[in-house]
């Protein structure tokens, strides 16, 4: 359980960067509508969890871990994280990653393997930059934890 709560922290940075402005000017849209709603969000999650998952610097890390249950947790917290009508329910950042003593490199890994997900689903620059400011606080909650 422990193990999935560093994909939470990097997919909500992910899945927040999914692209595109519907309908509507972008400033009246949340950043879940400039995404494209859940069905965008979960795109984006699956295709980082199986990211994640063909990573050799990072997939031990989550050889245990229920794989549906992760993906539907990182699918809520990016969905509430962005202004959407989900509820996230797990843990904080830091008590979810106690005693994991995850690195740099392996949040970085990480991190990248989110970057590949949200560049195959050609998410603009702007909402990349906005999941990577929502991400880059929490690293200081999961590395050396």
């Amino acid at each position: 359980m422990l193990k999935r709560s560093i994909l939470v922290g990097a997919a909500l940075a992910a899945v927040l960067s999914l692209g595109g402005c519907a309908t509507g000017s972008m400033q009246s849209q949340t950043l879940f509508q400039r995404l494209g709603g859940k069905d965008a969000i979960v795109a984006v999650v699956d295709d980082f969890v199986g990211n994640v998952a063909g990573d050799a610097r990072i997939n031990r890390r989550f050889a245990s871990t229920n794989i549906p249950r992760l993906k539907q947790m990182l699918v809520d917290q990016i969905c509430a994280g962005t202004g959407g009508p989900c509820t996230y329910s797990g843990r904080d950042m830091k008590s979810a990653h106690a005693g994991m003593n995850i690195s740099d490199a392996e949040f970085g890994a990480l991190v990248e393997d989110l970057i590949k997900s949200l560049d195959k689903f050609k998410v603009p620059e702007k909402e990349k930059n906005d999941l990577l400011a929502i991400l880059g606080p929490m690293k200081g909650d999961i590395v050396g934890r």
